[in-house]
């Protein structure tokens, strides 16, 4: 089979088109929102080369407008869940920066007492995880639209998973139960077009998707993940669907990650080239940050601020991390008997 370059999403020009109705306030959520994921991302790989990080690390890099755009549209009492690169899914969901850095870091002060990691982290009532598992959270995040279902509270299900999951047996058992009890579950293929180091062209058949989900009579549809605008006019428009009691609806977000699959992959499947072509044309922050100077929404120095003021946030997060007492005996003890 020859493999197929696949776009990460539409031309300069059609982003902007879609950025028309977009007010100041809006534009500058989303950049604010964006840059503080990538700013504790870059640190959380710093600190993991440092050896301060143990275990797995899996950066989001690249792939910020996907949860901050979807974020937006999500209401209280909502659920999210998703797989192992769950930092940001955590930072936009509302989790503090310096309870994720010390959940990172293994120590007290992290949002599960130090004793899940990277990918291993909860909100109750909010976001269910960080799953270890490839394509687990699937049928989880089905079962949260299947309790929303059950009380009829008009809360929906938002289902993370990547492409190399979209090929889990699982993913079309819950499709199949979503649609038949008609489930208010989002899912969200976030296709960064490398399930862990394979192409999908090299790994999938049908490469369209978004069209998962036609055989159980489930709409999708293909999203340019790239640009925070487009993935949050989808993504109101599904959840809405939802929300309507409309049974469930798939999203293929199509993004891209410049770092490796985790900390540990070199990456080497890929060219330099290609990375760098992604991050110098498709780039979601800088796209956003176009979009604030050419309106005149803000000019370089406004920008610069706000960059300043979440390199400190971060740091903050940073050093209450490593200030953070490892979890004691008795609290390890506690969690095992609590799990016996």
């Amino acid at each position: 089979m020859t493999a197929k370059k696949r776009k990460a999403g539409k031309t300069k020009s059609a982003r902007a088109n879609n950025a028309s109705s977009v007010t100041r306030d809006e534009l500058l959520t989303y950049f604010r929102d964006m840059l503080l994921i990538r700013r504790f991302e870059e640190k959380a790989g710093q600190l993991y080369g440092m050896g301060l990080i143990g275990g797995f690390c899996h950066l989001y890099i690249g792939q910020e407008a996907v949860i901050t755009g979807i974020q937006k549209t999500l209401e209280p009492g909502d659920s999210v869940i998703t797989g192992y690169r769950c930092h940001a899914h955590m930072l936009a969901g509302g989790g503090s920066p310096k309870a994720i850095m010390a959940e990172l870091a293994g120590r007290e002060g992290g949002v599960s007492g130090g004793m899940g990691g990277s990918m291993h982290m909860y909100i109750e009532g909010a976001f269910y995880g960080g799953n270890g598992i490839v394509g687990a959270q699937v049928p989880l995040g089905t079962g949260l639209g299947f309790a929303n279902k059950y009380k009829d509270n008009k809360k929906v299900s938002v289902t993370y998973f990547g492409d190399g999951a979209a090929n889990q047996g699982q993913v079309f058992e819950a499709f199949n139960m979503a649609a038949l009890w008609e489930l208010p579950v989002v899912y969200v293929i976030e296709n960064n077009q490398y399930a862990m180091g394979t192409s999908i062209a090299r790994s999938t058949a049908i490469e369209e998707l978004h069209r998962r989900g036609v055989a159980f009579g489930i709409p999708g549809e293909q999203v340019d993940g790239m640009d925070v605008v487009a993935v949050q006019a989808a993504a109101a428009k599904a959840v809405d669907h939802c929300r309507k009691g409309k049974g469930p609806i798939l999203l293929e977000m199509m993004t891209y990650r410049y770092r490796g699959h985790s900390m540990s992959d070199p990456a080497k499947y890929r060219s330099k080239e290609e990375v760098s072509k992604v991050r110098h044309e498709r780039d979601p922050i800088e796209h956003v940050r176009e979009l604030l100077i050419s309106g005149g929404h803000a000019d370089e120095d406004a920008l610069k601020a706000i960059d300043r003021d979440i390199r400190a946030e971060v740091n903050e997060a940073t050093e209450f991390a490593q200030s953070s007492p490892e979890p004691g005996t008795d609290q390890l003890i506690h969690n095992v008997l609590a799990d016996a």
